[in-house]
């Protein structure tokens, strides 16, 4: 498997990253940004948190917005941020151009339905694909976890609850909780996946957490901010976590007063989940 540096940029240390190569999930080009940590220069393994972008983001909204970089860098952590979609000419798209459906949100799912099924694969991307591509090109250890925000956000949770086994810690703010009971999850998962709505609760983290054996539960942290535009109608966490104390899994979810769906709540707390994912590695 060959990439193609796109851009570099050292920062705190490090060395920020962005590459392209020809996928065979998605039977594109995709592009990821990743961040290696100065401890990665002389070849020294480091673990990789996978952060997971929200509707109309690319990989590059975090790796620009968030202010990562600096408690990264001092923790030792790499950090890779993959497209949110399947995108180039040929790639399907909502003829209407709506924001939420096509490119810019795959919602981390493996479509089965025309015409979306060719290139919208994007749960066998960022579970099998992009883990083996890394592997191979960086030196990174086999310690994951992953996070994500709205969209992409679902996509941490619902992918770390379907294997659990991969990962140390997940983590996520704002994130989809219920995709199956709400407007932007219900216009995908009818899109990409069909009529079929056993099909959606595969991807519902709101259910899945519920098949978790103890053993299995991950370290769990959410933010949520009071002010996000959202949150009653499209994120409804409120069913994350009542099904978490149904099951007495050990979620720490934070309402942050004041705070809305933006990146500036993002960078206001990401070095709290960067910290939290360190620990469990």
């Amino acid at each position: 498997m060959t990439i193609k540096l796109l851009a570099s940029n050292k920062v705190f240390g490090g060395v920020h990253q962005r590459y392209s190569h020809q996928s065979e999930s998605t039977q594109c080009e995709m592009t990821f940004a990743v961040y290696m940590p100065p401890q990665a220069a002389e070849d020294t393994p480091v673990p990789l948190l996978y952060w997971l972008s929200g509707l109309t983001c690319s990989d590059e909204n975090f790796m620009q917005k968030a202010g990562a970089f600096k408690v990264a860098a001092e923790l030792g952590m790499a950090i890779v941020a993959p497209d949110t979609s399947p995108r180039g000419e040929g790639v399907a798209d909502d003829p209407k151009g709506a924001y939420d459906l096509g490119l810019g949100a795959g919602f981390y799912v493996n479509a089965s339905q025309a015409p979306w099924a060719k290139h919208y694969q994007m749960y066998s991307y960022i579970c099998e694909e992009l883990p083996a591509l890394l592997e191979q090109h960086f030196p990174i250890s086999q310690q994951r976890a992953i996070a994500g925000h709205s969209m992409g956000g679902h996509g941490a949770l619902s992918i770390a609850f379907k294997n659990p086994q991969r990962y140390s810690s997940v983590s996520a703010f704002s994130p989809i909780c219920q995709p199956t009971n709400c407007p932007w999850g219900q216009k995908a998962f009818a899109a990409y996946l069909g009529n079929d709505q056993l099909r959606w609760q595969e991807h519902d983290s709101s259910l899945l957490i519920k098949q978790l054996k103890p053993e299995q539960q991950l370290p769990l942290l959410i933010d949520q901010g009071s002010d996000d535009n959202f949150l009653a109608e499209q994120l409804k966490p409120e069913t994350l976590v009542d099904a978490a104390k149904q099951l007495d899994y050990p979620i720490n979810f934070r309402v942050q007063q004041g705070y809305d769906h933006s990146y500036f709540f993002i960078a206001s707390f990401i070095e709290d989940h960067l910290r939290f994912h360190f620990k469990y590695f």
